[in-house]
């Protein structure tokens, strides 16, 4: 069994896509855990490795967890890790009405969506880690009603459609799946996952 370490459903759906199919996998509200894991870290791995880290001691189960957010080049890095915590009584939709307004005048609009996804084993005291990015650039306007979080105001390069126009080939693009596939691939030398 293998526990993901989120209370977020669209996330959840998400990271089942990258567990292999003969894992039963978990999530915190399956086990009832109530406790709020500490993300008080300065990076994205460290936020990872920490929510792992506690959840797995609490539940004595395998764990993944990630941390990620949304990283813009003309707000210095805003809002980096506190992506899902700043305005954190306000919808995704202000929170993304806010930050167009931030950028108004700009002309740089780069920006990049960064996971770190983190595995533990409370008993055999593993730790990994991986952390992933996808480049793109803040659109000027909401797009599209997919996927979840900043997802309708990113466009990953390459592209005119945001994450929240896409359908199916974000799962392909995104920070997510890129770090979860890099992290299982290290996985794949445990004999958990054989």
């Amino acid at each position: 069994m293998l526990l993901i370490a989120t209370r977020n459903k669209h996330k959840i759906e998400e990271i089942k896509r990258f567990v292999p199919r003969e894992i039963e996998v978990v999530s915190l509200d399956d086990l009832g855990v109530k406790l709020q894991a500490p993300e008080d870290g300065n990076s994205f791995v460290e936020n990872s490795i920490k929510k792992a880290i506690f959840y797995g001691n609490i539940t004595k189960q395998r764990t993944i967890a990630d941390d990620s957010g949304l990283v813009i080049d003309a707000l210095d890095g805003f809002p980096g890790v506190h992506s899902a915590r700043f305005m954190e009584d306000y919808s995704y939709e202000q929170k993304m009405l806010f930050i167009l307004e931030m950028l108004k005048n700009k002309q740089n609009r780069a920006a990049r969506f960064v996971c770190a996804a983190a595995y533990y084993d409370p008993i055999e005291k593993i730790v990994l880690s991986c952390e992933r990015d996808v480049k793109g650039k803040i659109s000027d306007s909401i797009r599209g009603t997919g996927g979840f979080g900043y997802d309708p105001i990113f466009i990953p390069d390459g592209y005119e459609t945001t994450f929240g126009e896409m359908i199916e080939e974000k799962h392909k693009l995104s920070h997510r799946y890129k770090a979860f596939s890099d992290l299982f691939e290290k996985l794949d030398d445990i004999i958990f996952f054989k």
